[in-house]
């Protein structure tokens, strides 16, 4: 990847951080200073961001090891998740971590590669079976609840092989996979996560082409990738309810990337929701809406945009009335990553190429120059209880970054006490959110930044062999909080 290619994904991804900056990183509490009974608080991590042990006792590759392994010029550090943080070897370093902090629940990811290394259920791996019985039985042990992300976008080398996300077999691949895991761990595993992030797995590596599988092609490849995700997302929930929800029950769901948009006066308005349908509405509406579908805005637009291309058909991809009934209701909670908000700008002309997601949404924005955005938080939380019905939701990433390593990280405590805030104070005025999970439990290989990139509420000491895990300032302070459970603005680090 060129320089100014890494610089566009940064802008894009629009972490927290980007401008190094922390103005308004506060907000006011409002209601009651305790966090609900039933509230839990948690961290989150994921498969091929922590675990290592890349291709030991039998794991097959994933696109991200082969992407790694044959463009170490596109990772910012030049260097992989080989290794990581060990946790393949080291689970219990990280439990310890867990449980000094006294975490509700943890968030961790099955590296599909590692139970199924030629994708489909042709051959089980054991060893990668026993590895996550062990995970979820010493955390279940020790009084933490986990929650199971079946796809955090490292999928196997082989399943791209064979079309990836734009093959309709993704649907059947996927509902095998997630039907086995139903199936071996769904005794103690009453928290499922479908996929993470769709958006951002379908456009940057379907759409503009900038992460595995590297796919360019903007307006079509990524539309596609969404499209066969939500009936893959759907069928499997479906599957749940029918095989496995009377003897286990278990809650199904999906963790979307939501942002929040900011505008300056009533005229803005209807960009603003306009923004908010095709961002957080692409995902959400098929799922959580009365109707399903896609937003009736992007469905109009893209149909118009695509015959004035000269199509003879929108480039969005359309559901059949069985497909639409099949993915309308296939969530029992909404988990929202929440990084960033924007604000929307006045455009001088079209915007993006065509055809793009960016050319149809025809909406320009900047991250907004106040980093830290807890507004943006309590936002879209308040903006999906109006839109979908109040649905049960559950904030599953929330993180603030780093570029070096700071152990006294009054940023990242800054950054989670106003977020933390913002969860509660969005509790308190009727959103039925219940939990809020930490992105993440501690520094890991963070995709095209590798190691360069800081998140962790713990760091690592990457010159040792046993890789030393070390609390951070944000650790005694979110510890503080998971112990009083009282208004975050009370806490004093």
């Amino acid at each position: 990847m060129k320089f100014l290619g890494l610089l566009f994904l940064i802008g894009i991804l629009s972490f927290p951080s980007i401008l190094g900056k922390q103005e308004g990183c506060y907000i006011a509490a409002k209601g009651s200073l305790h966090f609900p009974a039933n509230f839990s608080f948690g961290v989150a991590t994921s498969a091929h961001q922590v675990e290592g042990g890349w291709n030991e006792d039998g794991k097959g590759v994933s696109i991200w090891d082969d992407f790694t392994h044959n463009n170490p010029g596109l990772i910012m550090d030049g260097s992989n998740g080989d290794i990581a943080d060990d946790s393949y070897h080291r689970f219990d370093d990280d439990l310890k971590m867990l449980t000094d902090l006294k975490a509700g629940h943890y968030r961790f990811s099955i590296s599909w590669s590692r139970i199924f290394p030629n994708g489909d259920v042709s051959f089980k791996n054991q060893a990668g079976v026993d590895y996550y019985n062990g995970v979820i039985d010493k955390l279940l042990a020790n009084g933490i609840t986990p929650m199971v992300t079946i796809h955090h976008t490292n999928m196997p080398l082989e399943i791209q092989k064979r079309g990836g996300f734009t093959s309709s077999m993704i649907i059947e691949y996927f509902v095998d996979f997630a039907t086995e895991l139903f199936e071996m761990f769904g005794d103690r595993v009453k928290n499922w996560i479908t996929f993470n992030e769709p958006w951002n797995f379908c456009n940057f590596g379907y759409g503009v082409g900038l992460i595995p599988p590297l796919f360019s092609d903007p307006g079509l490849g990524d539309y596609l990738c969404i499209h066969n995700l939500l009936k893959a997302h759907g069928a499997a929930y479906r599957v749940y309810k029918e095989k496995f929800f009377q003897k286990q029950g278990g809650k199904v769901g999906i963790a979307l990337d939501t942002n929040f948009f900011s505008f300056t006066n009533s005229s803005d308005e209807a960009t603003f929701e306009r923004a908010m349908q095709f961002n957080v509405g692409y995902l959400a509406h098929p799922i959580f809406s009365k109707d399903g579908g896609y937003p009736p805005v992007m469905v109009h637009d893209i149909a118009r945009n695509s015959l004035e291309e000269g199509r003879f058909r929108s480039r969005l991809p359309t559901f059949d009335r069985e497909w639409r009934d099949i993915i309308k209701g296939s969530a029992d909670f909404l988990g929202l990553n929440y990084y960033r908000s924007s604000s929307l700008i006045q455009s001088s002309g079209p915007v993006g190429t065509s055809p793009s997601f960016e050319r149809d949404l025809s909406v320009e924005s900047l991250t907004d120059l106040h980093a830290c955005n807890p507004e943006g938080l309590e936002g879209v939380l308040h903006w999906l209880r109006k839109e979908y019905n109040n649905p049960p939701m559950i904030v599953t990433e929330n993180g603030w970054r780093d570029d070096e390593l700071k152990i006294e990280d009054d940023e990242r405590v800054a950054f989670l006490k106003s977020h933390l805030q913002a969860v509660l104070n969005a509790a308190n005025e009727g959103c039925n959110v219940y939990g809020y999970t930490h992105w993440s439990l501690v520094d890991n290989f963070e995709w095209v930044f590798g190691f360069s990139t800081k998140f962790g509420l713990y760091a690592v000491n990457r010159t040792s062999p046993v890789l030393e895990r070390y609390p951070k300032k944000s650790a005694h302070f979110y510890k503080k909080v998971i112990s009083s459970r009282v208004s975050p603005n009370k806490i004093i680090v």
